[in-house]
């Protein structure tokens, strides 16, 4: 976690933080961006501080005893930078449509030049920071219109010497030190061709209409960003060929004939916001560019490095690339906006809820697996959860979510199902087949449900239920079907089902506290899973208001926080009513009175309560003594046996 506190050091240390473009040279019908979850958030965090531990890991154990030998069996020598500190060097700086850069004499290519700079310099430049930057307006050829692509390329030179080769009087090889990089960013926008299903009309732009018919579903569009930060790491580390550890061996590059390393450049763009990225298209004669160079030290670079590594998700496609830009961005922004200690306070309550969250997964699979008796448990709000969660699923898949959350949903949805299996017996009928050749599915409720008041109650609960329910879900079917635009009647059916659980689903505990009322009893119920989830619900409500989201799902979050909280009468975070483990339809009116004589560990009677009872309740206990008996030996004199319901609440 010291990662985000290194970060925001970094957001204020760091001169490659761009300002916007103008706003005349921004489109304005860019699509809307959805707003990230939260836990996605948290996420990407905890993936990279195990990326900073791995690399310090590298560090702390040195080199490999088996690296240390090259090729023929020679010991590996330790190499030293071609740029010794306080080198005087040129700055050179190109741009061009060749990704390979030749045209050295091309007045028009040249971008930026700055002369004796001094390597390893940090006082000089305009504010004292050894910082430069250069700003122009680059005249967009016709081909970077039309999708194609633009390159940086730099390069640094001992004073006095130039990095075209064919000058072969001011060239030398290791006196030079290139790179380049393609500066604009190709990224995907797509088309959902959406309407309304009763009228056929759109709200979407005619023009995305007729891209979409035009290039598909799918465009890639070329984008652009005006800042770009050219750094040279202040590093003379006697790096080993071979042993530099990854994804610095990526940058740290070795001549083939002295085995010396060049200075390591890096192209700094982590602060470019996803959002500020604008397409290039015809309609834009020049892009504004603004170059900056900062030298780096060692560890901020290998912070900026391990945050440039992806996910290990990569072999999933590209798609997956720009979801992990937009949560990286998440990230960025909540270090630039967010105050640190509110930061800190969230990365450690994150911690938290995740431990949280185990810890209920964890309980709620064994009380699941552990469970004997149903006595007390809603079995329909168990089926009524797998219809959830299958709705969530194909809703989730028609929507072309991350792979990482179908993944997790589907899993979900497996344990639901491994859910039906201990709150019923299945078992194949291999009598009667479906269609003649598959064995029938056969569910029977189990006997320790039947054989109590839980079936008659649940299924009370679930008629009751179903009457407010269904003229909820017509109405919102209507009002989805009216007002709201779909790409067709399946997209419509899943999106109504998914808006109206996401709206009202918090509806379906009602059967478990029906029940919960009538047996007078919650201590059925998976109590440890309860408390960890009523505790998240706390912590949900604080990212709620922390964490950037739309408004329907930071009230999702509080509805769903009080609705957790709401416990069953008798039901609070103290635990269940252990007075009552074993549920009855009835409570014996008799109960009460003799419970009142329990003896305690030491013998003596506890006293008996204020008679705050009702008619029923003062009728029953006339019949018992009203002189209290006093020592352990009253507890052998003879007295009237007391019904056995009493005698149960003894035993608890």
């Amino acid at each position: 976690l010291s990662q985000s506190s290194h970060l925001s050091l970094l957001s204020n240390w760091d001169h490659s933080i761009g300002r916007d473009a103008p706003a005349e040279t921004q489109p304005q019908n860019l699509p809307p961006q959805p707003a990230p979850n939260a836990w996605q958030v948290i996420k990407g965090v905890l993936f990279r501080i195990f990326i900073i531990w791995a690399i310090s890991s590298w560090f702390r154990r040195g080199p490999a005893p088996q690296d240390q030998a090259g090729p023929g069996g020679a010991p590996r020598v330790a190499s030293r930078n071609l740029f010794p500190k306080d080198t005087l060097m040129n700055l050179h700086v190109y741009i061009s449509e060749h990704e390979h850069f030749t045209d050295f004499n091309a007045t028009s290519a040249l971008f930026w030049e700055q002369h004796d700079l001094v390597y390893g310099d940090w006082t000089s430049g305009e504010n004292s920071d050894g910082c430069y930057e250069h700003f122009a307006e680059l005249d967009i050829p016709q081909s970077v219109q039309q999708n194609g692509s633009i390159y940086i390329h730099v390069y640094f030179t001992k004073s006095g010497f130039h990095p075209d080769p064919r000058q072969k009087a001011l060239y030398r090889r290791l006196a030079t030190v290139h790179m380049s990089r393609m500066i604009n960013k190709y990224k995907r926008r797509r088309f959902q061709k959406t309407k309304n299903l009763l009228t056929g009309e759109t709200e979407a732009d005619p023009e995305m209409i007729k891209r979409a018919e035009d290039y598909g579903p799918v465009e890639v569009i070329s984008h652009w960003h005006p800042n770009i930060t050219i750094n040279i790491v202040d590093d003379h580390t006697p790096w080993v060929k071979g042993s530099v550890p990854p994804p610095l061996d990526q940058y740290v590059k070795f001549d083939a004939v002295s085995g010396d390393y060049y200075p390591i450049i890096y192209f700094n763009d982590y602060w470019n916001l996803q959002k500020d990225y604008y397409p290039i298209n015809e309609s834009l004669a020049s892009l504004p560019l603004r170059v900056s160079f900062c030298p780096l030290s060692l560890w901020r670079w290998q912070l900026y490095a391990a945050q440039s590594t992806k996910s290990p998700w990569n072999f999933l496609g590209d798609e997956l690339y720009e979801q992990s830009d937009e949560e990286q961005d998440s990230v960025k922004v909540a270090l630039l906006e967010t105050n640190p200690y509110l930061l800190a306070l969230t990365i450690i309550v994150s911690i938290v809820h995740s431990v949280f969250e185990f810890l209920a997964f964890k309980n709620d699979i064994q009380f699941w697996n552990s469970r004997q008796s149903l006595e007390g448990l809603s079995v329909r709000s168990v089926f009524f959860g797998v219809f959830q969660s299958f709705v969530v699923l194909l809703y989730i898949l028609d929507n072309e979510t991350n792979f990482v959350v179908q993944v997790s949903v589907f899993i979900g949805v497996l344990i639901d199902l491994w859910k039906i299996t201990k709150v019923m017996d299945v078992r194949l009928d291999r009598e009667h087949r479906v269609a003649g050749i598959f064995p029938r599915l056969s569910f029977k409720d189990k006997s320790t449900y039947i054989e109590s008041s839980t079936k008659v109650y649940d299924d009370m609960a679930f008629r009751y239920l179903s009457w407010i329910l269904f003229p909820l879900l017509g109405c919102y079917a209507v009002y989805s079907l009216l007002y709201l635009e779909h790409k067709g009647w399946y997209s419509w059916v899943l999106s109504m089902l998914y808006g109206f659980l996401l709206t009202f689903g918090f509806i379906t505990m009602t059967p478990q506290l029906f029940i919960n009322y009538k047996l007078k009893s919650v201590a059925h119920l998976p109590w440890r899973m309860l408390t960890y989830k009523a505790l998240n619900t706390f912590i949900d409500d604080l990212f709620a208001f922390v964490i950037k989201m739309p408004v329907m799902y930071r009230i999702g979050c509080l509805r769903d926080g009080e609705a957790q909280r709401a416990g069953p009468p008798g039901c609070g975070l103290a635990g269940p009513d252990l007075t009552a483990s074993h549920p009855s339809p009835d409570v014996d009116p008799t109960a009460a009175a003799p419970v009142a004589e329990v003896p305690t560990a030491a013998g003596a009677l506890t006293p008996a309560p204020a008679p705050t009872m009702t008619t029923t309740r003062e009728e029953a206990s006339t019949s018992l003594p009203t002189k209290p008996t006093q020592g352990a030996s009253s507890a052998s004199e003879p007295q009237e046996a007391p019904p056995k319901p009493a005698e149960d609440k003894k035993k608890d």
